[in-house]
């Protein structure tokens, strides 16, 4: 598929902009997935070329959060063993049951969740005592299947829940928390890679190109992370609901 300068030009900074909002909050898929449909790329397509590059991505976020040891191990392991238990149960459960009842619920959710993240003063702060190894691993396991259940059946938001969630739950401070979630993602994103590729459903001459831009917004939105804290990842959080609430209204009644 051949695509115009000036449409890998849209793809290039859509794909910088979802990197940057992905390393430091999860949802870079809201941004760059929109951007893949505009250039007439098919859904199906547009999902496994997106996955191309984010897995590039993915991977430089996640080794700069480790090398700053700002992953905990432990935890990512199990919530990656319940993400990948969990999603292809929530693709399952797609395909029973209607996906707009699902966004009655995030239409109420999503905007409570945002109000609670401003207004909590605490936020993003590690648990003072450490939870007992078999309770640590018992709660990683459920936020991994929940979200993986989650990202299987809807997708869009997985990882901003994920780190909403092993920081509230868990207990991690919220800069641990992200990078936890970066290792949980990138294992579920080259499940998908391999899938989709299997299925000649990716643009790879796209993808390539489209890599340098989704490892640039990564490096600098994670460099954001490690260096700010909660005060940048507060509020690209809540940009990352905003994108997630405007898509659910867009598929709701337009």
């Amino acid at each position: 598929m051949d695509l115009t300068i000036s449409q890998m030009l849209v793809l290039f900074v859509c794909v910088f902009f979802g990197g940057l909002v992905d390393s430091i909050a999860g949802g870079g898929g809201l941004i760059t997935l929109p951007a893949y449909y505009a250039v007439g790329i098919p859904p199906h397509v547009a999902l496994g070329t997106n996955k191309f590059a984010n897995c590039i991505g993915t991977f430089t976020a996640s080794l700069r959060f480790f090398k700053e040891k700002q992953v905990n191990i432990k935890v990512g392991l199990v919530a990656a063993a319940g993400a990948l238990i969990g999603s292809p149960l929530g693709a399952k459960l797609a395909m029973a049951i209607n996906e707009k009842y699902l966004n009655y619920i995030l239409l109420v959710a999503v905007p409570v969740i945002a109000v609670m993240v401003l207004r909590k003063k605490d936020f993003g702060q590690e648990r003072q005592e450490e939870l007992p190894f078999w309770q640590m691993v018992a709660l990683s396991a459920a936020v991994g299947f929940g979200t993986g259940m989650y990202d299987g059946f809807f997708g869009p938001g997985a990882g901003t829940f994920m780190t909403l969630l092993l920081n509230s739950v868990v207990g991690l401070n919220i800069i641990r928390a992200c990078g936890t979630t970066k290792v949980v993602n990138l294992a579920s994103n080259v499940g998908a890679l391999v899938t989709y590729g299997l299925s000649g459903n990716v643009l790879v001459d796209v993808g390539i190109k489209c890599t340098a831009f989704a490892i640039l917004g990564n490096w600098v939105g994670s460099g954001l992370a490690l260096k700010k804290g909660a005060r940048i990842v507060r509020p690209i959080m809540i940009v990352a609901m905003l994108l997630l609430l405007a898509k659910i209204a867009g598929d709701m009644f337009l």
